[in-house]
Formats: C-alpha cells, sequence, structure tokens
C-alpha cells in the first residue's frame, strides 16, 4: 500500500497493518510485481515525490536523458515483491541499498532533504556523472 493510500485511510480512522512475513500465512502466495520494459528508472523510497520533490526529481532524470514516464517509485518494503527484473538505473533515495537490480546505482538521502541543499545535489552530482 503507498503512503499516500495509507494516510487516507488513517485519515479515515483505519487502522492499517502490513504483513511483516505473508509467506507464513498457509496457502498465501504472494504476486511478484514486473517492471514494465520502458522503465529505466527505479526510486526506491520511503517518501513518495510529491510537489516541488516531483519537480526536482524529473529535472535529475533529464540530465540522466530519461523522463518521468520511463521511472517508477517503489516503497523499500515492496521491494521484496519485485520478480527478476533489470533497469538502467536504481536510485535508493532515504534508504539502505538492498539490492543490484541496475547497473547503474545512486544512494541519497530523500528528495524533500535533497530539494534546497547544495550539498547533496552534489554529491548526486558526482554520483551520476561517475556512472554515465
Amino acid at each position: 500500500m503507498t503512503t499516500q493510500e495509507l494516510t487516507y485511510l488513517h485519515e479515515m480512522g483505519i487502522q492499517a497493518y502490513q504483513l511483516a512475513h505473508p509467506e507464513r500465512l498457509q496457502g498465501y502466495s504472494v504476486e511478484g510485481i514486473a517492471l514494465p520494459d520502458d522503465c529505466k528508472m527505479l526510486l526506491v523510497s520511503p517518501q513518495q515525490p510529491l510537489g516541488s520533490t516531483v519537480t526536482l526529481f524529473e529535472n535529475i532524470l533529464k540530465t540522466i536523458n530519461l523522463t518521468l514516464e520511463q521511472s517508477l517509485y517503489f516503497a523499500p518494503e515492496h521491494l521484496a515483491l519485485l520478480e527478476n527484473s533489470q533497469v538502467d538505473w536504481i536510485w535508493f533515495a532515504g534508504c539502505e541499498a538492498q539490492l543490484e537490480l541496475g547497473q547503474r546505482t545512486l544512494r541519497s538521502p530523500c528528495l524533500n532533504e535533497i530539494d534546497g541543499n547544495q550539498q547533496h545535489k552534489r554529491v548526486l552530482w558526482q554520483q551520476i556523472q561517475a556512472l554515465k
């Protein structure tokens, strides 16, 4: 469930729970998530880009010649559901790098921490240039 969906449920007074180990439930099978073929960038972050962080994300994508349509957002807890997929770029923003799915892996603080912080932007830019 996305952060936004969880927020809506919380606002309605509904508690949401997520199973830590759904595979332990007898008879329950977890369906994997397959990335679309046109996905070139996977953003893994506890916070989904919203508002000004979407603009920042789009500007960063432009530096590596990608568009928003070629990228997907994943919450870190959903990464385990990802089927064998290969992407050109995987970006762990504000969380630990869990998998090496991409040929190029970026690591940074969350997008809202990068927005307006020249030091974080510089470090991210250096990573991008080293991997291009």
